[in-house]
């Protein structure tokens, strides 16, 4: 995608193979920082803080800081070693776990001289399997955005899930990106996404570079929208989607498709396959949801009058922050990924597939 006009990716593989350049999206809307991560421990530290988030982006980072562990030790154990550090750095979205082991299985059966080159190299695939996928996840719901066949097509968001949260393109916000080059008449609605605020910094950021009418909202605000008739469906990504069709994302989102089922507002997820959770099925929940520190709701960001980046304490009573909830699959119309429109309920043929 473009910022200020020109091509960019959130993710840059050096050509030495020393080093990755990252977005630190901890710093927009109000500054574009590009970071460079030469070492593990950067990259833990950069999924970590969540400079870098997004289920797939998270991925592909963790490929290339595995790779870049394996400069100077390539060994077995090593290895294991690194993966565990990786895949412990956030514990719910399931394409860094998938990111990691792909790798690991793919490493060890490989002499440990060439771990390294072979690893590199593997997370540059991984990169772009993840922007062709994400092209055909925006072809497949630009199909299903025709079909409202709306002068003016409303569309409700959550989180971000858009290319900073993948390598380009993104997931949900693909088919919108790809509706308006289309030349249909989108507009998008989208909520704040408390208490770290993607939807407010990152994805009106995204719009607002490609151009794209939208309009921020409260997140409590979604209902009484759907409930006027100002929205026409909601389209979300995902961390985790199970075998029986139960999605986990963002908080918040379970409220949302809530609403939308009660207005009879279509309710989809767009996400790579690699997101889908074959040992996740039914009300056992084999993964940790990931709860964040206290001070993400305590703590505000932003501008002062002097242009610096300064953050202030909004509370100080004992607070509890979820990072991520689950809707279950009755409350979900479509699923979008690179092989198509899927019924939430036939995820489990796709996965033994």
């Amino acid at each position: 995608m473009k910022i200020n006009n020109k091509n960019t990716r959130t993710l840059q593989a050096s050509d030495s193979k020393t080093f990755i350049k990252i977005i630190d999206q901890t710093r927009l809307p109000h500054e574009l920082i590009f970071k460079d991560l030469y070492s593990l421990a950067e990259v833990v530290e950069a999924i970590k803080t969540m400079q870098v988030r997004g289920a797939p982006l998270i991925g592909v980072t963790a490929a290339f800081g595995l790779a870049l562990a394996l400069k100077d030790e390539a060994s077995d154990a090593y290895i294991a070693d690194v993966a565990q550090q990786l895949i412990e750095a956030r514990p719910t979205a399931v394409n860094l776990a998938w990111a990691v082991n792909k790798l690991t299985t793919f490493l060890l059966n490989n002499e440990p001289k060439v771990r390294f080159e072979e690893a590199w190299s593997f997370a540059q695939q991984m990169a772009e399997d993840d922007v062709r996928n994400n092209k055909k996840i925006g072809m497949h719901g630009l199909q299903l955005l025709r079909t409202h066949k709306k002068h003016k097509l409303n569309v409700m968001t959550h989180c971000n899930a858009g290319w900073l949260a993948t390598i380009d393109y993104g997931t949900a916000l693909s088919p919108i990106f790809l509706a308006h080059d289309a030349g249909l008449d989108v507009h998008v609605w989208v909520s704040e996404t408390r208490p770290r605020n993607q939807g407010m910094s990152l994805t009106a950021w995204e719009l607002s570079q490609a151009k794209i009418p939208h309009t921020i909202i409260a997140d409590n605000a979604a209902g009484l929208l759907m409930q006027e008739g100002n929205v026409d469906c909601v389209l979300v990504g995902a961390d985790r989607i199970a075998y029986d069709g139960q999605v986990v994302n963002k908080i918040g989102t379970y409220l949302k498709a809530l609403a939308a089922f009660e207005h009879n507002i279509p309710f989809y997820v767009a996400a790579p396959i690699s997101t889908f959770d074959s040992n996740f099925i039914g009300e056992h929940q084999p993964f940790e949801i990931e709860y964040r520190h206290p001070n993400e709701l305590l703590m505000i960001s932003g501008k002062n009058n002097q242009g610096m980046m300064e953050s202030i304490e909004i509370g100080s009573s004992p607070a509890l922050n979820p990072a991520f909830d689950l809707t279950p699959a009755k409350f979900i119309t479509r699923v979008i990924c690179e092989k198509g429109i899927l019924e939430p309920q036939s995820m489990g043929d796709l996965i033994n597939g």
